[in-house]
């Protein structure tokens, strides 16, 4: 049996990843380090989880605790 590419997230669960919301994703989609969605549906794009992972790693400020200020 074959594997598949991988889990794969939509833009609902990349808002939570990123913690922001629809009009801002849409900026952050632009950015040229920004994956490409896996598969464009007719209910919208999904990507490869791991690659926004990796964007998230690589291009996101960490966000500080609560506690922090």
């Amino acid at each position: 049996m074959a594997e598949g590419p991988g889990e794969l997230v939509a833009a609902g669960e990349i808002l939570t990843m990123l913690g922001v919301g629809r009009s801002r994703f849409r900026q952050i989609q632009q950015h040229p380090a920004f994956p490409r969605p896996y598969q464009t549906l007719s209910v919208g794009s999904i990507w490869l989880r791991s690659e926004v992972e990796e964007y998230i790693r690589l291009h996101r400020r960490p966000r500080p605790a609560d506690d922090e200020e």
